[in-house]
């Protein structure tokens, strides 16, 4: 059965793009190695710093729905990513309204759209034998 792309599909690809890219490795912790040995904390080490938990890296699955998702926001205008991109990151409403000095219905029937928008290109790619489809492809569908 072909799973036909909504809305409320397109928003939780991109949460879960957020959330693997947060749990990318940094790229400071990867150029940050030595050849000393490791130095053996103590008492007073601890508690000093305050440490950042992190989950441990994504799985290539979740690497590759990341880049296919992310490969989707060629297809919205600047202003519909950030919009987008803010909503996936969870970002409150109130703090989206104050940086772009919009009403939150206004944001919220412009993120919806933009979602649809990838929808309905996702539902098109389908029967079009998955052609890629650019930012001006997308002015030329039905």
């Amino acid at each position: 059965m072909v799973k036909k792309w909504d809305g409320k599909m397109v928003a939780d690809r991109l949460e879960e793009a957020t959330a693997t890219l947060k749990r990318l490795p940094d790229e400071k912790l990867c150029q940050m190695k030595s050849n000393w040995p490791e130095t053996i904390p103590t008492w007073g080490d601890y508690g000093d710093e305050k440490t950042r938990v992190r989950m441990g890296p994504p799985s290539p699955d979740a690497i590759d729905r990341m880049d296919e998702t992310l490969s989707w926001l060629q297809w919205l205008e600047p202003d519909q990513v950030r919009l987008v991109w803010a909503r996936a990151e969870k970002i409150p409403w109130k703090l989206i309204m104050r940086q772009s000095g919009k009403a939150r219905s206004t944001l919220s029937a412009w993120w919806m759209s933009a979602l649809c928008q990838v929808a309905a290109i996702l539902n098109a790619q389908k029967k079009v034998s998955g052609h890629l489809f650019t930012r001006h492809d997308v002015q030329d569908l039905p």
